[in-house]
Formats: structure tokens, sequence, C-alpha cells
């Protein structure tokens, strides 16, 4: 796993409940950590330059950005899992990932993300230009 360590599993996840779900394969938790990643990234690519925010590591990451993809994580290894054990707790924290993210996608919540640039480093992501020109007047 490349952007989640272990350490942030920690964070939203107890010891007992995260020893359970690390008995998953590695394969599993890549699959898993690369399902997220693709899920969030659909979500705010269009606004965001989700590659780059994904390649971050340590402290340069987005604090939110890491918790919900840690959830999404967990959610789809608890899935896998016989039974889904502790499946309601994860399923609740998937949800409001996702709620998240929407929120974001429609500019109700502003994360501190890289956006997407051009050559020339201006914004070019997830900006509407409104208006019109000047209204002809034919009249002589």
């Amino acid at each position: 796993m490349k952007f989640i360590t272990e350490e942030d599993f920690m964070q939203v996840c107890d010891s007992n409940a995260l020893s359970v779900i690390s008995q998953s394969s590695e394969e599993n938790k890549t699959r898993a950590e690369a399902y997220a990643i693709e899920e969030i990234s659909s979500y705010l690519r269009s606004r965001y330059d989700m590659q780059k925010a994904f390649s971050m590591q340590g402290n340069d990451r987005n604090a939110l950005l890491v918790m919900y993809t840690t959830d999404i994580i967990l959610y789809h290894l608890v899935a896998w899992l016989p039974k889904k054990i502790g499946f309601e707790i994860r399923e609740t924290r998937y949800n409001a990932a996702i709620d998240w993210c929407v929120k974001v996608q429609n500019g109700k919540s502003s994360p501190e993300l890289p956006v997407i640039t051009n050559d020339k480093g201006e914004q070019t992501g997830g900006t509407v230009r409104t208006g019109g020109q000047k209204k002809n007047n034919y009249y002589w």
C-alpha cells in the first residue's frame, strides 16, 4: 500500500478490529486501496489533480482524504470477511466518505487538494465561465 500506512488505520479503527481485518492478504489490502483511490478520484478528478494528491506522503497528505480513503479501504476489506464482522460501522463510515466526495464534487466543501493546472500553471479544472457578450442592438 502506498498512500495509506498501517498507522492511518489505527486512527479510524481499533486494534482488535484491525487485527481481524489484517488477516486479509496483502494483495487484498493493495486491491482495496486501489478501489478506494479510484472511487474517490472518480468524484474529484474533474476539479482536482488526484494523481498528485494520492502521490503525497507523510504530513503533506490531506488529513480528510487520508481518513476517508482509509474508511473506504476498510469497508471493502470487511465486505470480504466471513459474516461481514463489524460491517455496520464500516458501512456508516463508508457512506460518510461518499457524502464528503459528493459535497466536494458539488462545491459545498473545498479541501486543500492540488487543483488541475495547464502548462502555464493556470487552474483549468472545475471552473465554469458564465455570462456572455454585450447585447447587440440593431436599431439604426
